[in-house]
């Protein structure tokens, strides 16, 4: 599953205003220098790209939910992947679940063992909040991955994926086509993840708004539950209502087996599909040509890995490459991507597995 919040806003904060104590700040940001000081290294390393090379060791603690979806599974890889890369890293991840409590239990002991940064996916942001915001006290900076907390005390830097975007990419791409081929009153059917989320919401509301401008909606919608399962389900009672469909869009590619499993043993080929977060296997689908799906928009899971790299950045006091600034910016939202058989070979490295 994705982001279970709403989208922080873009306002910048230094890490988390005042809570975090002047010496934290010392080590874990780069504070501006005299002026007879030479450039400090965050601003070497933006202008030079030099953050890659070794610097001071720095230990990263990690908590994520249980990987038992191919998404999260993703999230987990990613962040190790990336800090095996350094060798001035200490990766410290503590053992995923999908229990609020026992989460908060092992980001405490991080707490506990003084990491330098901590990197957290919480299984839900408004119950992590204060644990998140103890450590921000404590002097750690948090980087708050995908599902934001609340309060912006409890963060120093949001990273997560664009789900207002994936629908608005989905609709584009779908309302583009169906112009193109002069369709005047299309049916077109969004399967969902689970309805009463944020981010769900957020999806079906960008998918709307870009259907809208090409004088298109939404015939019927049904959500699947994030499963493969219910995904089955969905997509064959849906197919069964509408004896004639001119174009489905599904959230989520894990859930996606699901539906193109149904599809398939329907037999039916007269519309065509956009799939949703970016799976290797609904990639692989698209390469082949030979089915219904013919796009994916994605949500990367490499934001962990992007994580990992803004933490290291942090306790080393360096900015990141190709901007300006001395820090990292406070919030990241990144671009879901439209992937088609064009251009999947770029993709497909970097697809997950379900």
């Amino acid at each position: 599953m994705r982001d279970q919040s709403t989208r922080p806003t873009r306002r910048g904060v230094l890490f988390g205003g005042a809570a975090v104590a002047a010496g934290a700040l010392a080590t874990a940001c780069t504070s501006n220098k005299e002026k007879d000081d030479p450039a400090p290294a965050a601003q070497t390393g933006a202008l030079g790209g030099d953050n890659d090379k070794p610097g001071k060791q720095v230990v990263i603690g990690f908590s994520a939910p249980a990987a038992d979806h191919g998404w999260t599974a993703a999230i987990a890889k990613n962040a190790e992947a990336q800090a095996k890369k350094y060798k001035d890293v200490t990766f410290k991840p503590v053992q995923p679940t999908n229990d609020i409590n026992q989460q908060i239990s092992a980001v405490e002991s991080l707490i506990s063992e003084k990491v330098n940064v901590l990197v957290m996916l919480p299984n839900d942001g408004e119950q992590l909040n204060q644990v998140a915001r103890k450590a921000m006290d404590a002097g750690i900076p948090v980087i708050n991955l995908d599902r934001v907390f609340p309060d912006k005390l409890s963060y120093r830097t949001w990273i997560g994926g664009d789900n207002y975007g994936m629908g608005v990419s989905a609709g584009h791409y779908i309302g583009k086509k169906l112009k193109a081929k002069g369709v005047s009153n299309p049916v077109i059917v969004e399967i969902q993840g689970i309805a009463t989320l944020p981010l769900t919401q957020d999806r079906s509301k960008g998918f709307a708004d870009a259907l809208k401008s090409y004088g298109y909606s939404v015939t019927a919608k049904q959500d699947a539950k994030f499963t493969v399962e219910t995904g089955n389900q969905v997509a064959s009672n849906l197919l069964q209502a509408h004896k004639k469909i001119d174009a489905l869009w599904n959230h989520d590619d894990d859930q996606g087996v699901g539906v193109l499993a149904a599809i398939k043993q329907s037999g039916r080929k007269e519309f065509f599909m956009v799939g949703g977060a970016g799976s290797a296997n609904a990639m692989r689908e698209i390469k082949a040509g030979n089915g219904v799906l013919e796009a994916t928009v994605t949500y990367p899971p490499t934001m962990a890995a992007s994580a990992v790299r803004l933490a290291r950045l942090l306790a080393q006091g360096k900015g990141m490459a190709d901007l300006v600034e001395l820090e990292p910016p406070q919030s990241i939202t990144l671009a879901s991507e439209t992937v088609t058989r064009d251009n999947v070979g770029r993709y497909l490295p970097l697809g997950f597995e379900s």
